[in-house]
This record gives C-alpha cells, structure tokens and sequence, in this order.
C-alpha cells in the first residue's frame, strides 16, 4: 500500500462516529436514539426564541395537542384583548347591557370574539377613540392570525410522514445454516412508499488501553433496498465471519451497552418526495432463539391481507451452534 493508499486511523474513526462524537463514551449508559427516532440531547445556552422553536413546535406536535394550544391560544389572545377593552370604561363600548363587573368583560370578549373573527354582528360597537384603535389592531391581529393558521394547517397536511412501524423486539434467528440479528418493518398507512432502503448502525462500548469508547459498525443486510414496500419486510444481517456479531452472545450485547440504530428511507409516492423515519434497539430489546410469525392471510376473494398489529410476535426456534 502507498502512502496515499494509506488511511488516517484517526479519519477512519471520524468517519464512523455517525455524528455523535467521542463524548457519548462519557455517558455510555444513555441510549443514542430513542425508539420514535428522537435524539437524547439536550440544546442549553439558546434564547428564549430559540430554545421555543414555536413554528416547529406547532409543526411537529400531535394533531389533538395541536387543536388544544390553538384553542388555548385562541381564548387567550380574545381574553387580553377583552380586558383592554373592560379597562377603557363604561363608555368604551355601545350596546354593552351588561352591569355587573363579569357581565360587561363577558361582552367585551365576546366584541373580541366577532372582531378578530370578522363576524360583525353589530350588536356591540366601539364609541370612544382609545377602544376604537384596539379594535383596529385586534382587526389586522385577527388577519394575520388567520392567514399563520391557514398556512400552519397546510404544511401540516402537506408534510409527508412515513407512518413506518417497528416490531418490538429485534430477535437473533436461524438463517441460512447459521444465526441472523432481523427485525421486521411494515407500512401502516394506505400510502406507497417505493424504494425503500434500510441501513443499520450497530453501536457498542469497547475498552482499549484502558480507555472507553463508542465504536460504530455499519451493518451488511441480506438486502439492503426493496423497490415495492405493500407488506412486511424482515430487514436481515447474517452473523457471519464478517459480521460485527460474529462471537458475540447476549451478556456481550448488554455489557457493551449495544444498540442498534435503524434509518429507513423511501419515496413516498403520494407526495412524490423523500421520507425518512429512525428507531433503535437496546440489548435487552433483542430476543435470542426466535423468529417471527406468520401475519399473512388468505381473504375471500383471494386477496392477501396483512395483520399489522401482529408484526411484533415471534415464535421460539432452535439456533445453530
């Protein structure tokens, strides 16, 4: 080998360390990545904007916490503006029938309510000039609130999400005369995702020279891409004399904290645009001596349908010594 054949052992290492760097050896009892594809960091030393990131917040969370912030914010901003409006007086309104101190704040809310709505019932109208300059910026408030929550709601429903689901469990299976680390990956939405390719990162501790450190291996998959993805797909890597697994029994896996990280990505052909998802499995997630069941059945009319809450159940079996 020539000196520029030679690799940098150094470079090498940087190459495979996938991002996460030498400190996770400091905190080696963390796992990398969580099974809905999250990372354990935590960002310190932002601001308060950017530590809220409220557009991707708003973007990311679930839809019934997304309708509950959306209707809190909503009562919120009528509620601030229904004060300023009670705080004015009396006089600030015409029409406001109310006489009791709930009753005329409840009217001035419910003025809010038909004003950033641009409802206009009329029942209500401002009289003095500070109230009528309230309304005016509750007014173009209410246009641009509505105009941020059409657009939020639309990239919502546009953004393409690839509603992949995992098994449970990893599982050591027979494969081939000798054993294979699969797990088993199905589309849960009526969606086709085409193309789909699988990498597989197995992590773990190794001690050298009395020092702690992460090694990350890439994984050789019995097949690493399929080009249609309508039923399961059991994502294999035969333990061979090549594989990082090779030798290796289950106290190994858990003394070396090993984990194995998932990237599956695909075209979502519904959107025409790429998708991605990431899970991980710990040691203790990975059963030994089994395989997974059959989820396939015959229907009536001679179709073949899938039990996707099934994709997790596995059966024990016998592995080659």
């Amino acid at each position: 080998m020539t000196e520029e054949e030679q690799v940098d052992p150094q470079e090498e290492e940087r190459e495979r360390d996938l991002g996460f760097g030498s400190v996770v050896a400091q905190q080696s009892r963390q796992r990398l990545l969580n099974r809905d594809g999250t990372f354990n960091v935590e960002r310190k030393g932002l601001g308060l904007r950017a530590s809220l990131s409220l557009y991707y917040s708003l973007l990311t969370m679930s839809w019934p916490r997304f309708l509950l912030v959306g209707l809190a914010g909503y009562l919120l901003i009528n509620a601030l503006f229904a004060t300023g409006y009670y705080l004015f007086g009396p006089d600030a309104l015409a029409g406001d029938e109310g006489s009791a101190v709930g009753g005329r704040w409840l009217q001035s809310f419910f003025f809010s309510v038909h004003t950033i709505s641009a409802i206009g019932y009329g029942h209500i109208v401002p009289t003095s000039l500070s109230a009528n300059m309230l309304m005016t910026v509750e007014a173009v408030a209410g246009l641009f609130g509505l105009a941020l929550g059409t657009g939020l709601i639309f990239a919502r429903f546009s953004r393409p999400l690839a509603g992949i689901v995992f098994s449970r469990h990893a599982i050591i299976a027979p494969y081939q005369g000798i054993k294979a680390f699969e797990f088993r990956v199905a589309n849960r939405r009526r969606n086709q995702i085409v193309d789909v390719e699988a990498r597989v990162i197995f992590a773990r501790l190794d001690k050298t020279d009395g020092l702690i450190r992460r090694v990350f291996d890439e994984l050789e998959l019995e097949r690493r891409r399929v080009s249609f993805f309508p039923l399961s797909w059991t994502v294999v890597h035969p333990i061979d004399e090549k594989s990082p697994l090779y030798g290796l029994n289950r106290q190994d896996l858990q003394e070396g904290d090993a984990e194995f990280l998932v990237l599956l990505t695909g075209m979502d052909e519904t959107f025409s645009q790429m998708v991605h998802t990431r899970s991980s499995y710990k040691a203790d997630e990975v059963l030994w001596g089994a395989r997974y069941s059959n989820i396939f059945e015959e229907t009536g009319d001679s179709h073949i349908a899938m039990e996707v809450s099934r994709i997790g159940e596995v059966e024990e079996a016998e592995l080659p010594d």
